[in-house]
């Protein structure tokens, strides 16, 4: 598995190709170096460099790559868990379409939970900075004739899932991007975006908001939102702890989806988060009520990425709910 990381290493940060990388979990801080590695076993990593990284991405089998930002207090590790069991149910729903690619960045690992929130609140804001310059390496990689000439280029779909906190992380890399070197306009490089339990303010899509540039950089952008998310209500908690009050977008989808961009979609997991992540109800996305069987949430998601389309037969849909069974569609939302 590769990946793309902002943790500090123990090692030196500056970049060595073919050196053992290992991570300093007591440091949370966010580096402004960006590291692109290989995990080779639990534990075990070794850093390869952006190009490497690009190429093997390029010269993948599969025909898609998926990449995946995780939420609070995970540990490298605990994300490289969800990725392999992620990976597993694309594999087995249909062999060589999707690569995920994680993104790790530095939450923290403290005892509790409102004082671990709120220190990986921080570390998303300050992770912003240094994914921004991944995609200026993207960009730069994929527009240069030396590494994708005009008879040879670089054909995958990119798409990207985004998990509780890891929508604030997309969310704020975004805007930096756009800020310090895209002022113009943001160009759109994902064919879609999840936006899973997604750990920020229910109106951040909002046209004027800061998350509507999520919006600009996707032809679909997906938001999944279950009201008895435990996790979030602990999120709540904390907020509230620091004089923030607002309903979070993976508990209610978008305030107001008319004030949204055309190209957002909701979809209502109240009937299936419980039973598939018991008992907080959060990390519903991948594995049914069995381990290792797609759950109605994943199936939705990769019918998603082969399609690229979510409502194909009803343009004007912008909303459904998923039940345990089969998915049921709400009333037409125009």
């Amino acid at each position: 598995m590769i990946f793309i990381t902002n943790r500090f290493p123990k090692q030196s940060i500056r970049t060595r190709v073919g050196r053992n990388f290992d991570f300093d979990l007591n440091n949370n801080a966010a580096s402004n170096s960006v590291f692109f590695c290989e995990r080779l076993s639990e534990k075990e990593y070794k850093e390869i460099g952006s190009i490497e990284f690009l190429s093997r991405l390029k010269g993948s089998e599969c025909r898609q790559i998926l990449i995946y930002i995780h939420g609070f207090s995970n540990l490298p590790e605990d994300v490289f868990s969800a990725v392999n069991e992620f990976q597993n149910l694309c594999e087995k729903t249909k062999k060589g379409e999707i690569l995920v690619i994680p993104i790790v960045w530095p939450c923290d690992n403290d005892l509790g939970i409102i004082k671990d929130y709120w220190d990986d609140q921080k570390a998303a804001d300050q992770s912003a900075f240094s994914f921004a310059r991944v995609l200026e390496k993207f960009i730069a990689w994929r527009n240069s004739e030396k590494y994708n000439p005009q008879d040879e280029p670089c054909l995958k779909r990119v798409n990207l899932l985004a998990h509780s906190m890891g929508n604030r992380v997309l969310r704020e890399t975004l805007s930096v991007w756009g800020k310090y070197d895209l002022p113009k306009g943001l160009p759109l490089i994902f064919r879609n975006t999840f936006m899973v339990a997604a750990d920020v303010v229910n109106e951040t899509l909002h046209k004027g908001e800061p998350g509507e540039l999520i919006c600009h950089t996707s032809r679909n952008v997906i938001v999944y939102h279950a009201s008895d998310d435990l996790a979030l209500r602990a999120s709540k908690v904390s907020n509230l702890k620091n004089k923030i009050a607002s309903r979070r977008l993976g508990h209610t989808g978008p305030e107001d989806i008319e004030k949204t961009p055309r190209n957002v979609y909701r979809v209502d997991c109240d009937d299936v988060n419980s039973a598939y992540d018991r008992p907080k109800g959060h990390s519903y996305f991948r594995s049914g009520t069995k381990k290792g069987t797609p759950g109605e949430v994943f199936k939705h998601i990769f019918t998603c990425l082969t399609s690229g389309r979510v409502y194909p037969d009803d343009e004007n849909r912008r909303a459904s709910i998923i039940y345990l069974k089969k998915i049921k569609q709400t009333d037409q939302v125009k």
